[in-house]
């Protein structure tokens, strides 16, 4: 019998998707080719840098869900919902919850730079849009060994976001791979109201 609070949503839009999608592919496509193909590790990289300043772009001017708006929060929030989430109780969210938002923005700040980074590296070379300015002044080793690190920091909050998707996903029952995939939330309807209403 089916439940007649439960009612299907649309949160992520199309552009949030294929971004979403995109960004995974090609961060992990520039990681693991890494110096071995750098022709496609740098067209990699551009294609992230230009992923990630739309959603910069469609976090200000986006459909609801999608901006820094909703799910930009306090280190206070997201502390509280922490500390919730591991007596399983907190409030569901439609959107990202505190603690999605953060992750956001950090995976969002060390993407930016990673390949702002691999661009200066480039330009030491001469090569690359800041090729032939003072940045192919700088120093190879400081700027390859920042690059390197931010690489492995963001493959590390990746794994630590997925971590989150996981218990989410279980916590709420709900399948967020799914919904990144089709857009759609199934929620209940009847718990929001009861989640809003004890705010």
């Amino acid at each position: 019998m089916e439940n007649p609070n439960l009612t299907n949503i649309k949160v992520w839009d199309p552009l949030v998707r294929i971004f979403h999608w995109s960004l995974a592919f090609f961060f992990f496509l520039a990681y693991i080719v890494e110096d071995d193909l750098i022709g496609v590790h740098t067209y990699a990289g551009y294609t992230v840098a230009l992923l990630v300043s739309f959603r910069l772009i469609w976090g200000f001017i986006g459909t609801p869900y999608a901006r820094f708006s909703d799910f930009v929060t306090s280190f206070k929030a997201v502390k509280t919902y922490l500390s919730q989430l591991f007596v399983g109780k907190t409030k569901h969210y439609i959107g990202h919850n505190p603690a999605g938002g953060l992750m956001i923005i950090a995976l969002l700040t060390s993407l930016i730079i990673t390949t702002f980074t691999g661009m200066f590296l480039f330009a030491t070379e001469g090569h690359g849009p800041f090729g032939g300015t003072f940045l192919s002044q700088l120093s190879e080793g400081p700027l390859e060994d920042i690059h390197e690190f931010f690489a492995n920091f963001t493959v590390f909050m990746v794994v630590i976001h997925l971590s989150g998707v996981i218990v989410s996903s279980l916590l709420y029952k709900e399948n967020l791979v799914k919904s990144m995939v089709t857009g759609k939330k199934l929620i209940n309807v009847k718990t929001e109201e009861n989640a809003d209403e004890n705010i």
